[in-house]
């Protein structure tokens, strides 16, 4: 499995286009954290990851999450509102697979790609994840 997390480094170099904002995905930018899956409609592992994400609709809410599924050049939204979007262009941007290939992106709120998986992410690592980036780490900091 590869997973490839690129959140966590002490300083971001802004000059690299691996931390440059996805433009495809602009609409979404400080307001939603944004998990992308791209896979064809009979995707074994893309079925099991829409599975797990779906089954936490609360803490998906939550987390300002919106879930995307692309297959070929169709954009589906999972879960949020998402219209107009572009699959081809939102692959591009993302340098993901080939078609028809599972793999999915974690992009944070500042549009940047935090996670990239191969393989479906758990409920669990995913929200860890997303619970120790600054912006929700100091929302949960205010909570208390």
């Amino acid at each position: 499995m590869s997973k490839t997390l690129l959140y966590g480094a002490t300083k971001i170099d802004e000059t690299n286009s691996a931390y440059a904002p996805v433009e495809s995905l602009a609409a979404f930018q400080w307001k939603n954290r944004v998990f992308v899956v791209f896979a064809d409609r009979d995707n074994a592992r893309a079925a099991s990851q829409e599975n797990q994400l779906l089954a936490d609709r609360s803490a998906l809410d939550e987390r300002d999450l919106v879930v995307l599924k692309i297959s070929g050049a169709t954009v589906r939204p999972l879960f949020g509102a998402a219209n107009g979007l572009d699959g081809e262009a939102i692959r591009r941007d993302l340098e993901a697979s080939e078609i028809g290939e599972f793999a999915a992106f974690l992009l944070g709120k500042d549009g940047t790609v935090k996670l990239k998986v191969s393989e479906p992410i758990t409920n669990g690592e995913l929200f860890a994840i997303i619970d120790s980036m600054p912006v929700r780490a100091e929302m949960l900091k205010s909570d208390k």
